[in-house]
């Protein structure tokens, strides 16, 4: 199932998305909160009537980084041992169709398509056999990032966590299993031409790792989001460029970047 956040007429909701061809998808609204039972109301409205927002809300983003052995080699970087992990606020989140505004203190901001998992359940210390329960489905990012202050700062704070660097979407596909998961095509686009392509097959750590690494150290909550790395190709972002994130059996993220107003 396809779970989306959307708003019309001033509310909130979510809808579970039906229909394959992209003019014709429909939002069946939620009795409820997906993270836990919920009905299907029967009342369905178009998804070109909505705007649709991120798909969760989450209380953090843990993100890790150089989970590619390309990726890394390409920005010059060893392949850490252990899973690196960084935190995207969540003032950082937007959704599809959101604009990314371009940071002021920037002048070199780049693109980072990455597979995102949604946590569904309070969790803590989860044994790598009970990984699969904890999550909710899956979703497409773009871990947006200012290369040049996150070279002079030599820490990730303002360089991943400025204010939009974080879209998230289109929807939560929770049809998934860590298996398929754990071998999709991830491919990133601007102005419709190919800037990275990979597979989450090449990841260094694999989900199941990255989930029992972050969850030794704190508490996962409900609509949680964990970022899984990028594959090799990032690149610049320049004002009025279009980018769009594509994640196969999941769907396509995408994002124009403004001036920062």
């Amino acid at each position: 199932m396809r779970i989306a956040r959307f708003s019309i007429d001033g509310n909130v909701a979510f809808g579970a998305v039906e229909g394959s061809r992209q003019d014709e998808l429909v939002l069946d609204i939620i009795k409820g909160i997906p993270f836990a039972d919920f009905e299907l109301s029967g009342t369905k409205v178009p998804v070109s009537k909505v705007r649709l927002l991120p798909p969760v809300l989450p209380n953090k983003v843990v993100a890790f980084g150089r989970n590619y052995a390309e990726h890394a080699k390409e920005l010059g970087n060893d392949v850490p041992d252990a899973p690196f992990a960084f935190f995207k606020p969540a003032t950082s989140v937007i959704g599809p169709g959101d604009a990314i505004q371009y940071p002021s203190f920037s002048q070199e901001v780049h693109h980072e398509a990455e597979l995102a998992v949604v946590i569904g359940r309070m969790c803590r210390e989860v044994p790598r056999e009970r990984v699969e329960d904890v999550i909710f489905g899956y979703t497409c990012a773009n871990d947006v990032t200012a290369r040049d202050v996150q070279k002079r700062e030599k820490q990730w704070a303002r360089a991943k966590g400025f204010d939009t660097s974080c879209p998230l979407g289109p929807w939560v596909e929770t049809d998934l299993d860590i298996a398929a998961a754990s071998d999709l095509t991830v491919q990133c686009t601007v102005n419709g031409a190919q800037r990275q392509l990979g597979r989450t097959s090449e990841m260094i750590h694999s989900i199941e790792d990255l989930i029992v690494n972050i969850s030794e150290a704190m508490t996962l909550l409900p609509g949680d989001v964990v970022l899984t790395g990028t594959p090799a190709g990032v690149g610049p972002l320049n004002v009025g460029d279009e980018v769009a994130v594509t994640i196969e059996g999941i769907g396509t993220l995408t994002n124009k970047v403004v001036k920062r107003g």
